[in-house]
């Protein structure tokens, strides 16, 4: 076989990741396969994301957690500078929309369903060559939409910022707007950790 056919065999073993999801909240599992990671690949550059969603700025905190999960780790070197990387982290944000996932008899929303939608790719830098990527990846959490769908014993509700005594002063545009801004931030750092996992599993 010749090396180029070799180097399209290679490319297409890199390029299945997908996201499955299950039901609500974060039943989710995020597989992959192909051949192991490049040994010759120590540092990554992450591009500033793509963003073809309505929430502008979102990009900015994928972004962030993805290069404070690459350091915390430490298998890979995240550098400052292009120039400086084996190999270049890019991604386009396709959507991320709240949706009103249940309501009561009165109509009061009790949970709203945030999903984002991502594409990811991982580029050698020199010579250009695609190393992995994933297309249409789906990440999806819940959050409660009133006072008294608020569940503060779940998991969710204790690593939050907030305790029993917020639900109760807080009114429900207030603790909406709280619960959502902690769901963003959530499914940053699920995708961010989730993605690395799976990046080590190939070295």
């Amino acid at each position: 076989m010749s090396k180029i056919q070799n180097r399209k065999s290679k490319i297409q073993n890199w390029a299945v990741v997908i996201f499955l999801l299950w039901g609500g909240g974060c039943g989710y599992q995020f597989s992959s396969k192909g051949a192991e990671f490049p040994k010759d690949v120590k540092t990554v550059f992450v591009e500033t994301f793509a963003n073809r969603s309505r929430d502008m700025g979102f990009e900015s905190e994928i972004a962030s957690a993805l290069k404070s999960e690459l350091r915390q780790r430490g298998q890979l070197r995240v550098v400052d500078r292009l120039e400086q990387a084996d190999a270049i982290l890019s991604g386009v944000v396709r959507s991320f929309d709240s949706r009103v996932l249940s309501v009561n008899r009165e109509d009061e929303v009790l949970q709203f369903e945030m999903v984002l939608v991502i594409d990811m790719s991982l580029r050698r830098r020199v010579p250009d060559e695609l190393l992995w990527r994933t297309q249409g990846a789906r990440l999806s959490e819940l959050h409660s939409g009133s006072r008294g769908a608020v569940v503060t014993s779940s998991s969710s509700f204790k690593t939050g910022t907030l305790n029993p005594g917020d639900v109760r002063q807080f009114t429900d545009i207030q603790l909406t707007e709280t619960l959502r801004q902690e769901t963003r931030e959530r499914l940053a750092e699920k995708f961010a950790r989730e993605l690395h996992q799976r990046l080590m599993e190939m070295f």
